[in-house]
């Protein structure tokens, strides 16, 4: 019967101490020649079969990508932000008054949408694009209302 001979400790443990640590000339197994390239390199050839098996979706075009100016862009603002600055808007001829409640157009103000954040504590009509679910229960919670304008 043959018996395997069991390395217990590795080629690069006992093999220090020489220039090429049993690898021949200088310079073999030094870089990333022996991984067959850096990265993605051999995708499309000596790595084909690893791709076939593991990544079998890697080549190709996958969707698209939306051109940035086709985007719109949201600029929100929350209603406690609006409620909080409401009497420093109407100082700055931002918002003014209509009905006793405080009018503020917030498409001046450079936003498009009005989230629901923070507490309202005075009455408020607000006039926006857009408004979130939660922004109009609390407006009209507080006496005020919100008005959607395209």
């Amino acid at each position: 019967m043959m018996r395997m001979v069991v390395r217990r400790k590795k080629k690069s443990r006992y093999m220090r101490g020489t220039r090429t640590c049993g690898w021949g000339r200088t310079g073999q197994h030094r870089k990333s020649g022996l991984r067959g390239g850096v990265g993605h390199a051999g995708m499309h050839k000596h790595m084909w079969t690893w791709v076939i098996k593991y990544c079998p979706d890697y080549f190709g075009k996958h969707g698209f990508t939306r051109p940035p100016e086709l985007i719109p862009k949201v600029n929100s603002i929350n209603v406690g932000t609006l409620c909080a600055e409401a009497e420093s808007l109407l100082r700055r001829g931002l918002a003014e008054m209509k009905e006793g409640k405080i009018l503020i157009d917030v498409r001046k103000l450079g936003y498009n949408k009005v989230l629901g954040g923070g507490r309202v504590d005075k009455p408020l009509i607000v006039v926006a694009p857009s408004f979130s679910k939660s922004a109009i229960e609390k407006i009209k919670a507080s006496g005020g209302e919100a008005i959607t304008v395209r």
